[in-house]
Order: structure tokens, then C-alpha cells, then sequence
């Protein structure tokens, strides 16, 4: 499925691939390399695919063996993606990035907060107020609603997760957004490491979109972050 036009004519809008039912995860990665590798050669355009998966858990380069909670419950894959340990699942969207971080700029940082900012771009199509806190990675919205911690602070709780990989100054892996997942299917892990906050959904908030909402918002708010006009 192809969304949006060409951004600019140096750098034409990466091809947008959405899949149908659930991607198995061992070959989502391998596709990922293959592409990542062909752009690297410039044999291949960029890529932004978005697909679903079943029930699993993935750890990530950084990923604690004490944080994965249950071991048995679903299948765990080891990730060479940054981050430590994330969910993914049926009702929520995973976007894999195979960018050209190398035409982009070389610039890491800026790149995931680009990321971050697709992200919150996209969650404030439906008013969400998307934020990003130091020290954490992925976006959280405030829960004013709930009891506050038990530090006091307020609370809140944790929508996307961002994790990247570069070879040859292209990304794969990506982010995820949660729409409608299960979120009991959290428990089996300690999501990014943090145990003080919590995981929330669109639908959790109270939101009755769509994974078709979802990918239109994204497709738009790609160009505004990515490639906006002068």
C-alpha cells in the first residue's frame, strides 16, 4: 500500500509499505537487513513498513535478564536494535525505519528526535500531548488522573517505544505505538527497564482509533518532521 507523494526532488519520500495480519518477527528482520544493506549499496530506495505482530518479546541490546518477568509466556527474540526489553503484538503498530541517516544529516541524535517527533506529531492529530522525558527513551503522555507515585510524582505512562539500529549509516528497527494491544501482555516484562511508570494505548485513553487512523496520521506527519517546507 503506498500513501503521500515525493517530499522533495533530492530526496524523494521513502516507499510506504504497509502489511496485512501479523509479520513473523525473525523474517521482518531479515528483511530489514536486506534492505538496509541494498540502500547502503544504492541499490535499493528507502523504506518505512508498518506491520503488526503476534505476541513477543524482543530484548534489545542493553536488555537486563532480571527485566524479562516471564520467560515462557511468549516467544523472546534477541534484537540487535538498541534499548532493552518491549512487547510487540496484535494492536499495535510497528514502524521499521530504513532510512539514509548518511543523506539525513550523520547525525544520530537529531535522527531519533526526529523519531520522537513523528511520533508526538502524529499522537497530536488526535489530541494527545505526546512528551518526552530525559533519561527515557520512547514517548509518554501525563495520566493527571491517577494516584500519584509513590515519590509523589505524577504519573504517567509510556504510548511509543523507540529503538534503532545503524549499519553503514542506515537505520532498520524502529518504533512502536500502541493503538489497542492487550496491555496485561506488558506484564511479563519490565518495558525499557522503568518500573515506575506504566504502558498505556490510544484506547486506554479513551480514544476509539483505528489502526487505519493511526497510518494516515503517521503518513502525514512524516512529511512535516522529516521533510518540511521552506
Amino acid at each position: 500500500m503506498q500513501i503521500g507523494a515525493m517530499t522533495d526532488a533530492a530526496l524523494p519520500r521513502p516507499e510506504w509499505r504497509i502489511s496485512p495480519g501479523y509479520t513473523d518477527y525473525d523474517e521482518a528482520v531479515a528483511t530489514m537487513e536486506a534492505r538496509a544493506e541494498a540502500i547502503a549499496r544504492g541499490e535499493a530506495g528507502e523504506l518505512i513498513w508498518l506491520v503488526e505482530h503476534p505476541p513477543l518479546y524482543t530484548a534489545g541490546t542493553s536488555a537486563k535478564p532480571a527485566d524479562l518477568v516471564d520467560p515462557d509466556r511468549f516467544p523472546v527474540y534477541a534484537s540487535k536494535r538498541g534499548g532493552q526489553y518491549t512487547y510487540h503484538g496484535p494492536g499495535q503498530r510497528v514502524v521499521y525505519t530504513m532510512l539514509d541517516v548518511g543523506k539525513r544529516g550523520r547525525d544520530v541524535r537529531a535522527f531519533v528526535k526526529q523519531l520522537e517527533d513523528w511520533v508526538i506529531a502524529a499522537l497530536a492529530e488526535f489530541n494527545i500531548s505526546g512528551e518526552i522525558r530525559e533519561g527515557r527513551v520512547g514517548v509518554w503522555v501525563a495520566r493527571p488522573e491517577k494516584p500519584a507515585g509513590p515519590d509523589g510524582q505524577p504519573r504517567e505512562d509510556k504510548i511509543a517505544a523507540i529503538g534503532i539500529r545503524l549499519r553503514r549509516w542506515v537505520s532498520f528497527h524502529g518504533l512502536s505505538i500502541n493503538v489497542d494491544p492487550d496491555l496485561g501482555h506488558f506484564t511479563g516484562i519490565v518495558p525499557c527497564g522503568i518500573t515506575e511508570h506504566g504502558v498505556t494505548s490510544l484506547v486506554d485513553l479513551g480514544l476509539p482509533v483505528t489502526m487505519d487512523d493511526l497510518d494516515l496520521a503517521l503518513a502525514r506527519s512524516f512529511d512535516e518532521v522529516f521533510c518540511p517546507t521552506p
